[in-house]
């Protein structure tokens, strides 16, 4: 399994608003942010919580990536 969380930096930037800013104001980890940085796979909640900070849809900040 793979995923893409580039449209996740897409909505950062239209908002103006900075990894660490989000960061804080989702109550994530600086763990959780590189594990994004990184694609890999964090819980539903962080995503969920993100959401809620950004105003906008999980689709919206992730993607599935099939590995071939």
């Amino acid at each position: 399994m793979a995923f893409d969380y580039s449209g996740l930096w897409d909505v950062l930037k239209d908002k103006n608003m900075l990894r660490e800013e989000l960061r804080i104001k989702v109550g994530m980890s600086s763990a959780t942010l590189a594990k994004l940085g990184k694609n890999e796979i964090v819980s539903m909640d962080v995503l969920g919580r993100i959401c809620e900070v950004l105003k906008c849809d999980v689709g919206d900040i992730v993607s599935y990536v099939e590995e071939e």
